[in-house]
């Protein structure tokens, strides 16, 4: 129970400290891996300059559209949420990734999305399917716990059978370990 409270915690001022950014400044997108610096989530805020249109988009509510979805300048550009070793909880520098999907997700309640889990290559193929659906979940309930309905989430575990790099390394299984935000027609 305890860990728990220490997510929400960090989760929450995670949110209340995203709210009040205003600088505007995006860091590297996916591109950049999960090893990058700041790992893309410092661009959470949609303020002046940062190239985001409010109330575009399918929904018409929110401040993200779905053409957000392809706009290198977004947050919701970033689809991609890495893990530690042998761990589902969200890490900290992902918390603004998944706050921006749940926006976008929450004022335009027809919209789905299909949270792809991952893991590496290491671990049976049972745990790893099973750590995928896990880390699909966590990504699932932050978005719930910010007015996502069931309805919009689907979870699928690929466990290691789609792994986004091919080596047998740190490297690659930090990459291997994630979660990815499908959207359809994105």
């Amino acid at each position: 129970m305890k860990p728990m409270k220490i997510f929400l915690g960090v989760f929450l001022a995670s949110l209340v400290l995203a709210g009040c950014s205003s600088t505007g400044k995006k860091g590297e997108g996916e591109e950049g891996g999960p090893g990058a610096a700041g790992a893309g989530t410092s661009g959470y805020s949609g303020g002046a300059g940062s190239g985001l249109s409010g109330g575009a988009g399918a929904g018409g509510g929110g401040r993200y559209g779905a053409a957000d979805l392809d706009n290198p300048q977004s947050p919701l550009y970033k689809k991609v949420v890495y893990f530690q070793y042998d761990s589902s909880e969200v890490a900290p520098e992902y918390v603004s990734v998944v706050a921006a999907h749940a926006e976008f997700l929450a004022a335009n309640p027809g919209q789905h999305v299909t949270l792809e889990g991952h893991a590496d290559e290491r671990g049976s193929r049972e745990y790893n399917v099973a750590l995928g659906e896990g880390r699909g979940k966590s990504v699932a309930n932050m978005l719930k716990l910010q007015g996502v309905s069931d309805a919009q989430i689907q979870v699928v575990s690929y466990g290691e059978e789609k792994p986004a790099c091919m080596g047998h390394d740190d490297s690659c299984w930090q990459q291997n370990r994630r979660v990815e935000f499908a959207y359809p027609g994105h």
